[in-house]
């Protein structure tokens, strides 16, 4: 069962509403963040809040709550999710919309955001997966262009990843890659992409339209603490095809080895850079979540 937390308290889930004429549930208008926390502790909470207010900001959406008030309701949620279930890791899922106003696009009547904050579990892929690799296909739907929407919003509004998912669903394939609009490498429809090729690890730069992706801060963070060289460089169907080693990663995904794309069997699959990076990752997670930081 998972927790809800509605403009300031727990609710009941038969409680967990908000209004019909709200504008994050008409036009998609809002923000959000995907979060993990392990040991009862927050992966990284500053830095998704950081994207949250940059979010907020980029489409002029006033947050109801600041950092101090959301990171109390995030351990309120924790508690109580701990207590309903005895488990110390999860997933939370924060949404701030813009509020209910009258029908229409224009937000001038929005006189409030909605914020909830939602604790429950979440795999983009089973077990077997995340040991094994995942299938993947490159989607012919693309990623939306920057110079359209910037993909640094993190905002409800993920139709264009849905497409491509369906086309992922369509094709039995575990995940979806989606390309830009000039045919490079963007990102997964719910994750980052890396590829490792000749020993050094690379990513699609944020010109080309992923998400600046926290998990992929982190990997980044890693590679060079393990002496791993790490470029972000743009990317063609190509360089999937070819790579050693191809990685998805991010807060829903955490970090998945790729063993198949379009039907291509990639060369490692759990590959030796990605075995480095998961038993970094998880050494990180530890020592950060275990003690307090607060």
């Amino acid at each position: 069962m998972s927790i809800f937390w509605l403009n300031g308290k727990i609710v009941p889930p038969a409680q967990a509403r908000i209004p019909l004429l709200d504008h994050g549930l008409l036009y998609g208008d809002g923000v959000f963040e995907g979060l993990r926390f392990y040991n009862g502790r927050v992966f990284r909470l500053a830095q998704h809040l950081n994207r949250l207010v940059r979010s907020a900001a980029a489409i002029a959406l006033k947050l109801p709550y600041g950092h101090r008030e959301i990171a109390s309701a995030m351990r309120e949620v924790i508690s109580a999710y701990r207590d309903l279930h005895g488990d110390e890791d999860g997933y939370l899922r924060l949404v701030v919309t813009r509020g209910e106003g009258r029908l229409g696009i224009d937000p001038t009547g929005c006189k409030r955001g909605n914020m909830f904050i939602i604790a429950d579990q979440l795999a983009l892929t089973d077990k077997s997966v995340q040991n094994s690799g995942a299938r993947v296909v490159i989607a012919s739907t693309r990623r939306l262009s920057p110079d359209g929407l910037d993909p640094r919003i993190k905002s409800l509004n993920y139709l264009n990843n849905i497409m491509a998912r369906l086309e992922a669903n369509a094709a039995g394939a575990d995940e979806a890659i989606m390309l830009n609009s000039i045919g490079n490498v963007a990102e997964g429809t719910a994750d980052n992409v890396f590829i490792v090729g000749r020993g050094v690890l690379k990513t699609p730069p944020l010109r080309d339209g992923p998400l600046d992706g926290i998990t992929r801060g982190v990997l980044m963070e890693l590679a060079k603490v393990e002496d791993i060289p790490c470029e972000e460089v743009s990317l063609s169907p190509y360089d999937l095809y070819t790579a050693d080693e191809c990685i998805l990663c991010g807060t829903g995904a955490e970090i998945i080895p790729v063993r198949e794309i379009d039907g291509r069997a990639v060369k490692e699959a759990p590959g030796r850079i990605f075995m480095r990076l998961r038993t970094a990752f998880s050494a990180l997670i530890d020592g950060e979540t275990s003690v307090a930081s607060d």
